[in-house]
């Protein structure tokens, strides 16, 4: 199964883990966490060779410091050094093997990267922290991954674990329906897909979604009127084409 989902979860917030108690700290590895923050702060806003020189200066200034390394991992990633990313990513979790939020983050890149098994290790390691407060995330993750690797059973297993953990996850329910509509079981994919509408606004995806279940369902006026959103307010996206060329050749 080709999937238009995105892996979500990469965490920049500064967990503190790995780390020694602030008192004992040395002064290179107070900097180091001052730098990581400020580095982060850089990546969220887009200043990416700021972030570079905090977060390079980070690990110098403490090598040991696994959420330095994370989120240096991710600047890599949205620069697109792979390689470098991967050596961060991979020191981040060797430093700190239980700290669910750098599980995720490894494991979402390894499963961007296509090595979906090893992915799904990661993300199965942060899910089952009994500490960590948002499984839902690593589990919608391994699912999403799981859609890519077309293991449908064990996407939905994954999907459906995430949901019991927070039953009003957008991320989880919206992937839900459509393998629900792609077993042929388009009421339930329904009532998946309304429930991600209680939650979640329209995206290109959810809407073209929503058309092809009530489609499948004989609703056209709830078809018609999701097919007017799509093209009313996403009139650029691959997902008003697609409907376009359906509506073509249902002419």
């Amino acid at each position: 199964m080709r999937t238009g989902f995105l892996l979500l979860g990469l965490s920049l917030a500064l967990a503190g883990c790995a780390t020694v108690p602030s008192a004992e700290q040395t002064a290179e590895q107070k900097a180091a966490r001052a730098n990581t923050r400020l580095g982060a702060a850089y990546l969220r806003q887009g200043q990416y060779e700021q972030a570079l020189d905090r977060l390079t200066k980070a690990v110098r200034q403490d090598p040991g410091y696994a959420e330095g390394h994370s989120v240096l991992a991710v600047l890599y990633e949205r620069l697109g050094q792979h390689a470098d990313a991967a050596r961060h990513y991979r020191r981040s979790v060797e430093l700190a093997p239980q700290e669910s939020s750098l599980l995720n983050n490894y494991g979402q890149f390894l499963c961007e990267r296509g090595r979906l098994d090893e992915a799904e290790q990661y993300l199965r390691r942060a899910a089952d922290n009994p500490l960590y407060r948002t499984p839902e995330v690593p589990l919608t993750n391994a699912g999403i991954c799981m859609l890519r690797a077309g293991r449908e059973q064990a996407a939905e297993d994954y999907l459906l674990q995430a949901l019991r953990a927070n039953p009003s996850f957008a991320r989880a329910l919206l992937p839900m329906a459509e393998l629900r509509y792609r077993a042929g079981e388009p009421l339930s994919a329904r009532g998946f897909y309304q429930r991600y509408l209680a939650v979640a606004p329209q995206t290109p995806e959810s809407l073209w979604l929503g058309i092809q279940i009530e489609r499948a369902l004989g609703d056209l006026d709830a078809a018609g009127s999701y097919s007017l959103l799509l093209k009313g307010r996403f009139p650029d996206s691959p997902q008003a084409q697609k409907l376009i060329e359906s509506e073509k050749q249902n002419g």
